[in-house]
């Protein structure tokens, strides 16, 4: 017999999407730069459909391209954002895009624990937060 953990109460509507801005940025066609953007949570369908694609079969790690395309709701002026949009974006953007994706799916937030490498002093940062400089 499974138990269940009771039952816990929100403060407010659950935050579904979260905000972000690329290191680098899509440069689409035209030579726009798009680097804001957001992301919703992920379902387990979107989860699921990606192993189903036959580009993932054949290249297991095509399915982080695939699965940003199905949850990354808007990014600049673009459209629309799908995979195609993905698997042209800067390594950097991708890498940081996957790290993004696992701490709200993870997490629930985008805060992260980070050491200073200079005094090893830890501190909290937002990683859909503004630029450096910025407040």
């Amino acid at each position: 017999m499974r138990r269940s953990a009771p039952a816990v109460e929100t403060a407010g509507p659950m935050r579904t999407e979260f905000e972000f801005e690329l290191p680098r940025g899509y440069v689409d066609e035209s030579g726009t730069v798009h680097r804001r953007g957001a992301m919703r949570l992920a379902t387990a369908k979107d989860e699921l459909v990606p192993l189903q694609d036959v580009r993932v079969r054949e290249n297991p790690p095509y399915l982080s391209v695939v699965l940003l395309g199905r949850v990354i709701t808007r990014l600049g002026d673009l459209p629309a954002v799908h995979d195609g949009v993905v698997e042209n974006l800067f390594a950097s953007d991708l890498a940081f895009l996957q790290d993004f994706y696992r701490q709200i799916n993870a997490e629930g937030h985008t805060r992260a624990a980070v050491a200073c490498p200079a005094c090893a002093e830890t501190f909290e940062v937002d990683l859909a937060g503004s630029r450096l400089g910025e407040s």
